[in-house]
């Protein structure tokens, strides 16, 4: 591969950036940094059923998050603007006039109804449904007559028969296809909007792509375009072709799955950290030399080549993501992880959304008695759910061990020592607890494990110390007043 590079990542604005689109987006920008090249993201809108206003931005928005800035797009500009095929449909005239005079596209009138029919009278007769050509053989009279009852053709692409267009994959090898399973393909639209497959080859030339990486689902594409190319007299890209990404069921990832979060906003909002996403994504297909599994992103630029990426299929393994961004929480510095679990505090209406300093300081310290177990920032409302209870529930478990015969006299002693507390400051809270064992006699579990089912209503749990200092006094004695 030569150097410098020219990548593009090229969605369609139908919505938020898919985990697929966001390993393509990575993977062309590994490969663009790695060889000093540019990557580029233009936008395939010409499909206006399925356009999102917002679908751009969203785009945009999911890559930024993720660390994967660009060098040429719809907001920075470039050399090769519009980034936006709506915006370059006068650029795409001179080639559909070549491929029309050079015999290789014709017009078709053929209405959807006809084509419908045509499709269901192969399907009859056991055969693979593809355009029969048959308006290739019309007459200028006829086309002209077609024209006058108020036919609009599209207009489609001339596929030789008796072909074989082979190439070879940078990730699949050698790939080939015989062009007698491929019908003459509408390139045009009626209403003149380019389909995808004509829209693309053209992008990809008009921008000098030199290398398209993409999802395996596009292969099938792979030989239109090429024929495409060959038509128009163009240099061909390099082409690899990213494998499925499946489910924990091994099956292919549906918008429906609720196994696996989808949308790169979605780990946004439930406060993961992008580079845990970004390195977790990475190994979707891609095996770096080795054992190591954390990178940085700058590491994976350094390692990544597409002769690591595999043939077969990459599963999503929530547990391994949620493990992965565990790693990166632990590390993080407590007050960025604050910032991500607090409004997930004040949204369930546990924390203000105005808090006072005292407040902040008392919420950041809750974060920080969970940082260790969190995987993602959002789970902070579940795990400290105690904190906020009105009243404890106990199971059979917690019940039993509340009932056993040294309890009243530890919580009994307990709750003096509290009540006559300077504070609950966690030093100041081993303090006391050491003082009931002294007064009391009792240690280890019936004495520490005793105190914290009588406040927490759980058998284990974090720091006690620290547990004890964040409920704080009203409710400590609160909870040792009800039990006793």
């Amino acid at each position: 591969m030569s150097t410098p590079i020219r990548v593009r990542y090229a969605p369609s604005p139908t919505g938020h950036l898919h985990i697929g689109g966001a390993r393509t987006a990575l993977f062309d920008y590994l490969l663009a940094r790695k060889n000093g090249g540019q990557f580029i993201v233009r936008f395939e809108d010409t499909d206006q059923t399925r356009h999102v206003e917002s679908g751009v931005q969203n785009q945009l928005d999911g890559l930024s998050w993720l660390g994967l800035n660009w060098d040429e797009s719809v907001d920075v500009g470039g050399p090769y603007a519009p980034y936006r095929q709506m915006e370059r449909l006068d650029l795409y005239r001179p080639f559909i006039d070549q491929l029309l005079q050079d015999k290789n596209a014709y017009p078709c009138y053929c209405s959807e109804q006809e084509i419908e029919q045509e499709r269901e009278e192969q399907e009859a007769r056991g055969e693979t449904p593809q355009y029969s050509g048959k308006c290739r053989h019309l007459t200028d009279e006829q086309k002209a007559q077609l024209e006058v009852d108020g036919r609009k053709p599209s207009i489609r692409f001339h596929v030789p028969k008796d072909k074989i267009i082979s190439f070879t994959d940078k990730v699949r090898e050698g790939v080939e296809f015989e062009t007698n399973g491929i019908g003459d393909f509408i390139i045009v639209r009626p209403d003149g909007i380019p389909t995808y497959n004509f829209g693309v080859v053209l992008d990809d030339h008009l921008m000098r792509i030199s290398l398209v990486i993409r999802g395996e689902e596009h292969l099938t594409n792979t030989p239109r375009q090429i024929m495409l190319y060959e038509a128009l007299k163009l240099p061909l890209p390099e082409f690899a072709h990213l494998s499925l990404i499946l489910n924990p069921d091994r099956k292919k990832m549906s918008k429906r799955d609720e196994s696996i979060i989808q949308f790169v906003q979605q780990y946004n909002e439930l406060g993961y950290l992008p580079e845990a996403v970004v390195n977790f994504i990475a190994l979707l297909g891609w095996s770096p030399v080795g054992e190591e599994e954390m990178f940085t992103l700058e590491e994976l630029v350094e390692q990544f080549d597409l002769d690591r990426v595999s043939k077969s299929p990459a599963v999503f393994d929530m547990d391994k993501l949620n493990w992965m961004n565990n790693h990166y929480l632990k590390k993080a510095p407590l007050e960025q992880v604050a910032g991500l679990a607090i409004p997930h505090l004040q949204k369930a209406g546990l924390v203000a959304a105005e808090p006072t300093e005292d407040q902040l300081r008392w919420a950041t310290e809750l974060v920080g008695l969970y940082q260790e177990q969190l995987r993602y920032a959002a789970e902070i409302v579940d795990l400290s759910e105690l904190f906020f209870r009105e009243q404890l529930a106990f199971d059979e478990e917690a019940s039993a061990l509340l009932a056993e015969e040294h309890v009243p006299a530890v919580l009994q002693s307990f709750l003096k020592q509290v009540e006559n507390a300077a504070d609950l400051e966690p030093g100041n809270v081993q303090k006391l607890l050491k003082n009931v064992q002294a007064e009391t006699g009792y240690k280890g579990k019936q004495l520490f494990m005793s105190i914290r089912v009588a406040l927490t209503g759980q058998m284990h749990g974090r720091d006690l110390n620290m547990t004890i200092h964040l409920l704080g006094r009203d409710k400590v004695l609160a909870r040792l007043s009800s039990l006793l």
